[in-house]
């Protein structure tokens, strides 16, 4: 059974070991302790037999949340925890005021771009050179009705 909750600060070292598994450029436990003490967003984290195995965090200004991050242990990838953390996400943000949401992902990330479409996003458009690491395009998503 998967449990969610609001991140926690003692939630640092598992959502960090998640986030270095997950992204090429990780982001700091730093960065995401400044972003979660923002009272503009919500970060969420999944969690399976007493464990975090996933988190997620957005940024909610006015009527729209954009996504910053997505992410699920290596060892509960493809059990459904990334539809389920998305699908609470967007309840949540929903709750918060917001009417739609968007992201941007990697259009090699097949994985993401396949979940994201199943949590009902489109495909609106491209970053170009958006990913400092390799200059690769963001694909821009949204979802336009909570």
């Amino acid at each position: 059974m998967i449990s969610f909750r609001e991140m926690h600060p003692e939630d640092a070292a598992a959502v960090e070991r998640i986030e270095r598994a997950s992204f090429a450029v990780p982001w700091s436990r730093r960065a995401f302790w400044e972003e979660a003490a923002n009272e503009r967003t919500l970060y969420l984290v999944a969690i399976a037999e007493g464990k975090i195995v996933g988190y997620a965090g957005a940024w909610i200004v006015l009527d729209e949340a954009q996504i910053t991050n997505v992410a699920v242990a290596p060892e509960k990838r493809g059990q459904g925890v990334g539809r389920r953390l998305m699908k609470e996400m967007m309840a949540r943000a929903k709750a918060r005021g917001a009417v739609r949401m968007t992201l941007e992902v990697r259009p090699s990330n097949e994985a993401a771009l396949t979940l994201y479409k199943s949590c009902g996003f489109e495909d609106y458009g491209r970053r170009p050179r958006y990913y400092q690491d390799n200059g690769e395009d963001a694909v821009i998503m949204w979802h336009m009705h909570l």
